[in-house]
């Protein structure tokens, strides 16, 4: 058996607890994903990545804490693409009216996502979005 590297502490009258793993680890992960190299990183605006939340159609590709499955809206007249999630924030482009913006986060009056399935990505005001029903 593997012996446990960290201390195994008595508590009261209770019995100690066994020193020795009672199971093995293989010392090679085959067949599943690991961490083998950098990560790769994305060019801001091309691929709906972030450093916390990715579309769920990068899982594999990219590696994040959560993945996103789109919510698509309707992009209403006067939309504005942007970098950040603020009035002032720069501006990325005008919106096509009618279009689908893929919703992947939603924070306050802000949402984060893509234009279509392949378009540009940032942050739309949610009052210029309405969901596709």
């Amino acid at each position: 058996m593997t012996r446990l590297s960290a201390p195994i502490f008595a508590f009261g009258d209770a019995p100690t607890l066994a020193a020795d793993d009672s199971y093995t680890r293989p010392f090679t992960v085959e067949g599943m994903l690991a961490m083998t190299g950098p990560s790769v990183t994305a060019d801001p605006g091309c691929l709906p990545v972030r450093g916390d939340l990715a579309h769920i159609k990068l899982a594999g590709r990219y590696f994040v804490p959560h993945y996103a499955v789109p919510m698509p809206h309707t992009i209403k007249d006067g939309a504005i693409l942007r970098t950040a999630s603020r009035a002032d924030g720069e501006l990325v482009m005008d919106l096509p009216k009618g279009s689908i913006f893929n919703v992947l986060d939603i924070a306050g009056n802000w949402a984060w996502g893509q234009l279509g399935e392949d378009g540009q990505v940032g942050y739309v005001a949610l009052d210029q979005l309405q969901a596709v029903t």
